[in-house]
């Protein structure tokens, strides 16, 4: 739980959800566009799903944030 108090962390894993939530939200797109049409409250939802999903992973550890730095 030190990661909660480590702001590179916080920016780092922020980075990756970002990351994840935006290529997600191209493939529903993309997905929902080859179906017919667009439902732009299900492209949001499991947007923001994948972002918490990867947040939630990096508790486990990014390997660009030594884990041995601790808090700033």
């Amino acid at each position: 739980m030190g990661n909660l108090t480590n702001r590179k962390w916080w920016a780092a894993a922020g980075v990756r959800a970002i990351k994840t939530a935006a290529q997600t939200a191209v493939a529903a797109i993309g997905t929902s566009a080859a179906m017919g049409e667009v439902s732009w409250a299900a492209v949001a939802s499991t947007a923001a799903l994948a972002a918490i999903v990867s947040l939630l992973t990096s508790m486990a550890g990014l390997p660009e944030v030594d884990a041995a730095e601790g808090a700033e």
